[in-house]
């Protein structure tokens, strides 16, 4: 199942949600009315896990991005960090390299080259920390 769909349905709820502190559940019903049910279903577990694990994942996001405080970041550079260690502390099975090129894309259709820049470094850090075995289908 290709899910890059859902990955920016989430994103666009979790950039919203970060700005304006409006209702996520609100946002949600916005955003995904339309979505295919596969995508909205996916996209709604993504906002849900990323921010009831967000205040770990932003000291993940805190502890590696050095010079950045994370309250200064763009916010849209911020909620696709959050998005992506959701996945990479809570989806074990998705390959780290899927998720850091997801990241990658989003932050190239929604932001700056150099945001693409640091969002990998960022994650290709928090990745070898969270999981310091590599994918669990990797050759050792």
């Amino acid at each position: 199942m290709a899910r890059h769909h859902a990955r920016e349905l989430a994103l666009r709820v979790l950039f919203e949600h970060d700005l304006a502190s409006t209702s996520v559940q609100d946002v949600l019903d916005r955003t995904l009315k339309g979505a295919s049910p596969e995508d909205g279903k996916y996209a709604r577990m993504l906002v849900e896990g990323t921010l009831a694990e967000q205040p770990a994942i932003d000291q993940w996001i805190r502890g590696v991005a050095r010079g950045w405080r994370l309250e200064r970041m763009p916010p849209i550079d911020r909620n696709i960090l959050r998005l992506a260690c959701y996945e990479m502390m809570c989806e074990p099975n998705l390959p780290i390299s899927v998720i850091i090129d997801e990241a990658l894309e989003l932050a190239q259709d929604y932001s700056t080259d150099e945001a693409k820049r640091f969002v990998n470094g960022v994650l290709g850090t928090i990745a070898q920390k969270l999981r310091p075995d590599g994918d669990r289908d990797q050759p050792r």
